[in-house]
């Protein structure tokens, strides 16, 4: 949507305010704002009793800026929290997860105490497998149930996990493997989509190749796909695990203690390990999951359309969820696996009373057709959420009125793999909204927009998003690499926290994100570095020089148009380039993700260059998203990016 197009949308619309009776019952109550804002560390320190303490803390912010340390002097079990402390409280019979998978009419159904003794017996045989507190076990699996029981079982042991998504490649998966050390990985033989088994164990042996460290692979059996199998480092999870022992008597780490290690693409070619520990990211996950869902556990059924692979899924599939006993959807296919009717028949099936989802599906559904959740009962639904990007107010209002019956609150919401929890949302029973805005920063959250020079901009005004003071499940650094931290997050403006994206207040002070400022593109909610396309193409044989921006894309957000100048010889005159194309951005779909699959290449013999021999890609984002032309004066040959222009018009570009 245009800025022009924005600004009348505003002018027509009006805030959506809570209705009364959801007011009364809603978890939040006005004086939250008030009650944090006095002072926000106590605020958090009253937050962090939602979880079960060995030691209960004493120590609340220890700020060394940017270096955080959170309710340092206690003592807790991450794995303990989720699942034992429910049991232990007689709600063991409460249904945790309604598993659904890929094909119609596979489901699963696991209990609080079915959970329980499935993450002791996966703590027992990764203990047997030698995995120690401390250890970086690598987590590569589909959406089913052992993902979730593995990753609970590696905090339960005091190791660490990092999961990678199950899209990734090989290289992808042992770069990550080789930056954190990981000695142990977790994985399956494969996955399904649309009915189809898609192998993952493959990719996993491809990886290990050059990680010679990995010393045990678990091996769920999915598919029941032919594998490779080495001899006294792969083990089968039904062999290994099954066998075990369904008791396992936990110990108690420090708040501080690293929990898991996230990837997340950064301005350089090298994926950020994000990291963050136990009691400060627990706290506002859970805290987080009860007042921005408006939780109920004893009635609400709550899904989370995402993938474990990715932050949202580890912090509103896993960890905020089960700290707060809330029985889930977790959901193995895509959203048209079956039929493009697929999710509303889970939704009516299970009843689901709250859905969280990423505008890139929404505009997905809303492009099959009204048509599709009009032939199911939604009508168990209550509260609807969005999560990865900032949603146009088109979606918004088709997510609202087709498939809330324009009676649920929207909560959309603002955070990052960074942050580890929501930042910015507004709180349902409490804030009106608005289509298309983050609304405000949640209560004990301090968030400013400013401009160049660091200093808040007024109201109508645009800027870059920062973050004032710590807050409970920041990340304590990049794994490995403490100045990097330092330089990429809290460099820009000094004393605030960077988070890369632009923002705008509206007249009455309420946020509108408007997305990434640098060269990290959200493609499906999904974060990609330019440079990364950038390095898998000129790794291929044919490609002399590449330059990848990220253009706006009705359905993702955002897409990859990749601008190739190719290795040429005098017998490629004439030559038809389409099948080049083709190789090239499969070539990118292996080396990194289907994901970074690019939209568009442009060839072009030439690119446009400052006089110093860097690429304008200022100038590329212009011709990709057809707005007028910056300033060229610098270029080395101004009239490079005019040819290109012309090129957007007439080359091939491919799509699935």
């Amino acid at each position: 949507m245009s800025e022009a197009k924005l600004e009348a949308w505003l002018d027509e619309t009006r805030s959506f305010a809570p209705s009364p009776e959801f007011a009364r019952q809603a978890n939040a109550q006005p004086s939250i704002y008030a009650e944090a804002s006095a002072d926000p560390v106590a605020w958090w320190r009253l937050q962090a009793d939602r979880l079960t303490w060995t030691t209960s803390p004493t120590q609340t912010l220890e700020w060394d800026l940017p270096f955080a340390k959170w309710f340092s002097d206690g003592t807790l079990n991450a794995s303990y929290n989720c699942v034992d402390r429910h049991v232990e409280a007689g709600r063991g019979d409460k249904v945790a997860y309604h598993w659904v998978g890929d094909a119609e009419g596979e489901t699963r159904t696991i209990t609080y105490a079915q959970l329980q003794k499935l993450v002791a017996q996966a703590a027992n045989a990764l203990s047997e497998l030698g995995v120690k507190t401390g250890d970086r076990v690598a987590v590569y699996m589909p959406m089913i149930p052992e993902a979730v029981v593995t990753m609970l079982a590696i905090v339960r042991l005091g190791a660490v996990h990092s999961v990678v998504f199950a899209g990734f490649s090989a290289d992808a998966l042992s770069s990550r493997i080789l930056d954190s050390d990981c000695q142990f990985v977790v994985t399956a033989d494969g996955a399904y989509r649309r009915g189809s088994a898609s192998p993952l164990k493959p990719a996993v042996d491809e990886a290990l190749e050059s990680c010679p460290n990995v010393k045990a692979v678990l091996v769920v059996k999915r598919t029941n796909g032919d594998v490779n199998w080495v001899e006294g480092r792969d083990h089968w999870w039904h062999e290994t695990v099954e066998r075990q022992n369904d008791v396992h008597t936990c110990e108690s780490f420090p708040a501080e203690h690293t929990m898991f290690i996230m990837y997340t693409s950064g301005t350089t070619a090298k994926p950020k390990g994000i990291f963050h520990t136990t009691g400060g990211y627990l706290t506002q996950c859970a805290t987080t999951y009860n007042y921005v869902f408006d939780i109920k556990p004893e009635s609400d059924v709550c899904w989370t359309a995402a993938d474990i692979g990715w932050i949202t899924g580890h912090s509103y599939i896993v960890y905020g969820p089960l700290i707060n006993g809330v029985t889930q959807v977790m959901y193995e296919g895509l959203p048209d696996s079956g039929g493009k009717d697929r999710w509303w028949k889970i939704i009516e099936q299970n009843k689901v009373s709250i859905l969280y989802t990423a505008p890139t599906t929404i505009r997905t559904l809303m492009k099959w057709g009204d048509q599709f959740p009009k032939d199911h009962d939604l009508t168990s639904l209550r509260l609807l959420g969005t999560v990865g990007e900032p949603i146009n107010p088109e979606a918004w209002m088709w997510y609202r009125e087709h498939i809330g019956s324009n009676r649920c609150p929207i909560v959309d919401t603002w955070w990052q793999t960074e942050t580890g929890a929501i930042m910015v949302s507004p709180l349902p029973g409490i804030t009106a909204t608005k289509p298309g805005a983050a609304m405000r920063p949640l209560p004990g959250i301090g968030v400013d927009v400013v401009d160049n020079n660091g200093d808040s901009v007024g109201n109508g005004e645009g800027g870059y998003l920062v973050i004032t003071h710590p807050w409970p499940s920041m990340t304590r650094g990049i794994y490995g690499d403490p100045e990097r931290f330092k330089e990429t997050y809290w460099s820009r403006f000094p004393g605030k926290y960077f988070a890369g994206d632009g923002a705008k207040r509206d007249e009455d002070g309420d946020l509108w994100l408007l997305g990434r400022i640098d060269d990290v593109m959200n493609i499906s909610g999904h974060r990609l570095s330019t440079t990364e396309v950038e390095h898998a193409l000129v790794g291929h044989p044919a490609v002399a020089e590449a330059a990848v921006v990220g253009a706006s894309d009705e359905t993702t957000g955002q897409a990859i148009v990749a601008f190739v100048t190719l290795k040429m010889s005098a017998d490629d005159a004439g030559k038809d380039y389409g099948p080049v194309i083709e190789e090239l951005r499969l070539h990118v779909a292996k080396v990194i993700s289907p994901i970074a699959k690019p939209r568009q290449i442009i060839l072009t013999p030439d690119l446009p260059k400052t006089r110093s021999g860097k690429i304008m890609r200022r100038l590329l984002r212009d011709v990709a998203e057809n707005r007028q032309l910056g300033d060229v004066t610098t270029l080395t040959d101004p009239t490079v990016v005019n040819m290109i222009a012309g090129l957007m018009e007439t080359n091939a570009s491919g799509e699935d």
